[in-house]
């Protein structure tokens, strides 16, 4: 659907790759943690657990604008649902 000059369709898919790279950074921070504790590097370890907890929460936020997306172009369609 394309409301306003934007194609959510592809604005949704957008998000979904950052997503997606995000995802895959926040694999290697965890596995990076493990390594670096397994070595003896106890606070390398908690700072790589700590970006990993931060790289949650940007996904988390990315799902957010996702659902944000879709109400924002229910509102700009301007059609209007109702029951009857």
């Amino acid at each position: 659907m394309c409301t306003n000059g934007i194609n959510t369709g592809q604005f949704e898919q957008m998000i979904e790759q950052i997503d997606d790279h995000i995802k895959l950074e926040r694999r290697w921070a965890h596995n990076l943690a493990h390594q670096a504790e397994d070595a003896g590097f106890e606070t390398a370890g908690e700072k790589l657990h700590a970006a990993m907890s931060a790289l949650d929460e940007i996904r988390a936020l990315l799902d957010d604008a996702k659902e944000a997306l879709e109400d924002d172009a229910e509102k700009a369609s301007g059609v209007t649902v109702k029951l009857v």
